[in-house]
């Protein structure tokens, strides 16, 4: 054999042998962890990802809800699998930024690899019916009257809930008290009832309360007004000049082969493509979008080095 010959034949069966991972893939069930309660804007479209992905894989796609530790618990399940694309996670900006966050976290970064996007989304500043106010300005006039006495719902330490509402108190030059939940749904529970005086939902669980006149919202946090609430200005209409977004995708764990992390990119993207997944998506507010694996893992890389300055600017420290 000529050394050209032998040349595209070692060619030729290195391009047989790289999608073989991807031809076999899935060879059992496929478990999506979701470290985040059931019905919460991290379950939502793992529920309807799975259920494309098992129509069209012919293998069970299993959700299950293993919440805790600001969702560590679930991402350090996947951690412990094989990596072989079976154990994936519904993950989130909050996965990447939680080693700037705690003190005490088990995994690094480039441990976890970001397979697709799914979703983004802006979020709502909403209070209780209970106070007397309606813009923010009136909210900031009324938090410097009962210095103190005022609180903020947020969902894990240094979440977009907790860091935007201590933006805006450096910003308006009040102070509230921070009191975690364990989820955005028993925090907004808690804000029906009275009890919450302030809270950065997610537009998915916080506009129906609005609709439903269960809670009050002064502002968003888009760069323009949504389509969901063209009645509500955003916080840079009224003098506050706060942007922000979070986003959720999917994740495996880092050593996955790369055939396998595409075929993966494949189902997600034609799950959150779909209009039997956009359409309920989309009419929450949020923002449905699949993107590349190369994609995913830029976004993964700038959250983390984009926390680090804002954690710099509003003086967070690290808690155990």
């Amino acid at each position: 054999m000529t050394r050209s010959l032998c040349l595209l034949s070692l060619a030729a069966a290195a391009f047989a042998a790289t999608p073989a991972h991807a031809q076999s893939y899935p060879t059992k069930p496929i478990r999506m962890l979701v470290g985040f309660p059931a019905g919460g804007p991290s379950d939502v479209p793992a529920r309807l990802i799975a259920a494309k992905m098992q129509t069209a894989l012919g293998q069970p796609v299993v959700v299950e809800n293993k919440t805790g530790a600001a969702g560590m618990i679930a991402l350090k399940d996947m951690l412990s699998q094989p990596r072989d694309g079976h154990t994936l996670l519904l993950c989130s900006y909050i996965d990447a930024i939680n080693p700037l966050i705690y003190k005490k976290v088990d995994y690094k970064l480039d441990e976890v690899v970001p397979v697709s996007m799914v979703q983004k989304a802006y979020y709502a500043i909403a209070v209780a019916n209970a106070l007397p106010v309606n813009n923010l300005k009136e909210f900031i006039a009324h938090a410097k009257a009962n210095a103190g006495k005022l609180n903020y719902g947020r969902v894990g330490t240094g979440s977009v809930t907790e860091t935007v509402a201590r933006q805006f108190e450096k910003a308006a030059g009040i102070s509230m008290t921070g009191v975690t939940f364990r989820g955005t749904g028993p925090a907004l529970q808690e804000m029906t009832a009275g009890r919450l005086d302030f809270m950065v939902g997610p537009l998915a669980v916080t506009m129906p309360l609005y609709e439903g006149k269960k809670v009050k919202v002064l502002a968003m946090t888009s760069l323009e007004r949504l389509a969901i609430a063209r009645d509500v200005p955003t916080m840079k209409e009224q003098g506050i000049n706060i942007v922000s977004t979070g986003w959720w995708g999917v994740c495996a764990a880092s050593g996955t082969p790369r055939p396998i992390l595409e075929a993966v990119n494949k189902q997600v993207a034609a799950a959150v493509n779909s209009q039997d997944f956009k359409t309920p998506i989309e009419n929450t507010g949020v923002i449905a979008g699949s993107s590349s694996v190369d994609e995913a893992a830029k976004i993964w890389k700038d959250t983390a080095a984009e926390a680090t300055t804002l954690f710099k600017e509003i003086g967070f420290e690290k808690v155990d």
